[in-house]
């Protein structure tokens, strides 16, 4: 049996852009990535803290260091900037790897800078 646990989150993050003309997706600043272990392309759940829309997209790499949490296309209809969102990214394991799995969870300042250094 296959089992789906959080993989990854960025812990509040400001939204610092939403263009709904922009091809769609969630452009993410390189080192929240890499912090968290989500990769380019790959499919991320968006909870927008500020008003209770949850939705998904795909993940563009943004400048590493740009603080950059940018929602495009469709996604900008359901935040604005300055809306705090929690983005999400999960995994299937099996049993025995679920037990013992750990997701990485990232803490962001106000600019979305890593809390953790």
């Amino acid at each position: 049996m296959q089992v789906t646990l959080m993989k990854g989150k960025i812990h509040r993050a400001s939204v610092t852009e939403a263009d709904l003309h922009h091809e769609g997706s969630i452009w993410i600043d390189r080192a929240l990535l890499d912090a968290v272990g989500i990769i380019v392309n790959e499919r991320v759940d968006i909870y927008n803290v500020e008003t209770g829309a949850r939705f998904a997209t795909c993940v563009v790499e943004a400048p590493q260091g740009s603080g950059t949490i940018s929602l495009n296309g469709a996604a900008a209809r359901l935040a604005v900037p300055g809306d705090k969102v929690m983005i999400v990214a999960y995994a299937c394991f099996d049993e025995t790897e679920a037990k013992s799995f750990a997701p990485r969870i990232v803490r962001v300042d106000r600019e979305n800078r890593s809390l953790a250094g």
